[in-house]
């Protein structure tokens, strides 16, 4: 299975009260991060069966308008082992419900959503630790129990990436 682990995009400041907090959405920036990120997975071809978020407001925003950019047509799924304070024997009970796939995004928060990627990389016992910046996506392609980490882009990464190329597509019209 190969798995594309999705931290949610920019949303602003937290907020003290938890429910609050909940429903906070993406912010301006959020919004064009997911934009440069689900342009990006197109472009590399990413397909998947199926993309889980978390419940909060801000990261079912980011799994949405990422999966519209790549052309996901499926039904968002929404899975509490992906709220924050969710532990690893949860996403692994998530994980086990899609197990016949051969893909899976999920979409979630820090300091989980590193936790269960470094869980899925590292040997039996031992930690691993892989920083996702806010609307970073890694992809994993996992055998049995354990995974090996592909790649991991960050949406200032995949911003560079796509001005250069809009830049190196432009005709040249200085003279020489």
């Amino acid at each position: 299975m190969i798995i594309y682990f999705l931290r949610h995009a920019n949303a602003g400041e937290h907020l003290a009260n938890p429910k609050k907090d909940e429903k906070r959405g993406l912010d301006q920036d959020g919004i064009e991060q997911c934009g440069y990120v689900g342009r990006a997975l197109a472009a590399m071809e990413v397909q998947v069966e199926a993309i889980v978020s978390s419940p909060l407001k801000r990261a079912t925003q980011t799994a949405s308008l990422v999966g519209n950019e790549m052309g996901y047509e499926g039904k968002l799924q929404v899975d509490a082992g992906l709220r924050p304070g969710a532990g690893v024997a949860e996403f692994r009970r998530l994980l086990e419900k899609y197990s016949k796939l051969e893909s899976l995004m999920v979409v979630g928060h820090n300091p989980n959503l590193s936790q269960f990627l470094g869980a899925m990389i590292s040997e039996a016992g031992c930690e691993a630790s892989v920083d996702l910046k806010k609307g970073a996506v890694a992809r994993v392609d996992m055998r049995r129990s354990s995974g090996t980490l592909q790649w991991c882009w960050t949406p200032k990464a995949l911003r560079t990436l796509h001005t250069a190329a809009v830049e190196s597509s432009r005709p040249n019209t200085s003279r020489k």
